[in-house]
């Protein structure tokens, strides 16, 4: 699983955690097991406010673009977050 994060002053959070093609985003779980190589979900299909692009499988990865709630005082890592390449398996660390 592949997530670029798109910071952006909030004053919620995010936590992340997967298993396999499923991906827990604040506590709620997104199955994306059923998307197929070169399938797109659309963004709206997915009722996840912190989601913002549609999904895709390229390469055999889940492909996704999450916001990252920050502050005015966030570290840099959290304003200029790296993407999370090959996401393992259990909870996922987020810059803040």
């Amino acid at each position: 699983m592949n997530i670029t994060l798109t910071p952006q002053v909030r004053h919620d959070s995010l936590t992340l955690s997967k298993s396999g093609d499923i991906l827990t985003i604040n506590g709620i779980a997104f199955d994306f097991s059923f998307i197929e190589e070169g399938d797109v979900l659309p963004n709206d299909a997915v009722e996840c406010d912190l989601l913002v692009s549609d999904v895709t499988r390229t390469d055999g990865a889940i492909v996704l673009t999450l916001l990252l709630p920050i502050k005015n005082t966030s570290s840099d890592a959290a304003k200029f977050p790296e993407p999370i390449l090959n996401a393992p398996d259990g909870d996922i660390e987020v810059p803040a």
